[in-house]
C-alpha cells in the first residue's frame, strides 16, 4: 500500500494518507474539507498576484467587480443584495464627500474603476464642468434600469436564493 496519494477532483488537489498505517479510524469531514479548500489549483493567496489580477482585469471581469448594493426596497423585491452597475441606474451616494446626493449614472468608466453621476461635478478654472468619479461600492442603487438581459440576471439570482431557502427547509427534522 502507498503511504500517501494525491487525487485531483475538479481542480482540487486532495492528499489522502494511508489510514491504516496512521492508526486513525475516522477522519473528521470538516477538517478534511478545510484542508481541501486550501489546495485549489487556480487560487493564489499572494497579495502581489491578487492585486495584479484585480488591476489588470479585462472589462468583462471589471463589470462584475464594479457592483453596487441595492436599496432595502429593491433588496426585498428582487431577493438579491447587489448588481453590476450600469448607465441609467439611479443611485444614492452613501460614502465620501458627496454623501446623500442622488442622481442617474451617466457613465460607467471601467478603465478608471469609477462611475459618473449627474449633478456630481466640479467647475474647472476655464469655466467648464468636469464629472467626479465615484467608486461603485460607495453608492446604493435606488432604481434599476431594466431590460430583458437584466431581468434574466435578476430572475436567475432569485431562483438561486429560492433553492437555498428550500434546501434549509428540507434539512429540518
Amino acid at each position: 500500500m502507498d503511504a500517501a496519494r494525491a487525487v485531483e477532483l475538479d481542480g482540487w488537489t486532495v492528499g489522502i494518507a494511508d489510514v491504516a498505517s496512521l492508526g486513525v479510524i475516522q477522519f473528521s469531514c470538516t477538517i478534511l474539507l478545510t484542508i481541501v479548500a486550501l489546495w485549489h489549483a487556480d487560487t493564489s493567496s499572494s497579495r502581489r498576484k491578487s492585486r495584479k489580477a484585480h488591476f489588470s482585469a479585462p472589462s468583462s471581469i471589471r463589470r462584475k467587480i464594479m457592483s453596487s448594493a441595492l436599496s432595502k426596497e429593491l433588496r426585498g423585491k428582487h431577493n438579491t443584495r447587489s448588481l453590476p452597475i450600469r448607465k441609467d441606474d439611479e443611485v444614492r451616494i452613501v460614502r465620501g464627500k458627496y454623501k446623500g446626493r442622488e442622481g442617474k449614472v451617466t457613465q460607467v468608466y471601467r478603465k478608471k474603476w469609477v462611475i459618473h453621476v449627474d449633478r456630481v461635478q466640479r467647475d474647472k478654472s476655464n469655466g467648464a464642468t468636469a464629472p467626479i468619479g465615484i467608486h461603485p461600492s460607495n453608492v446604493v442603487i435606488t432604481t434599476i434600469k431594466l431590460d430583458k438581459d437584466r431581468r434574466a440576471i435578476l430572475d436567475r439570482k432569485d431562483k438561486k436564493s429560492d433553492t437555498a431557502k428550500d434546501a434549509d427547509v428540507e434539512m429540518v427534522d
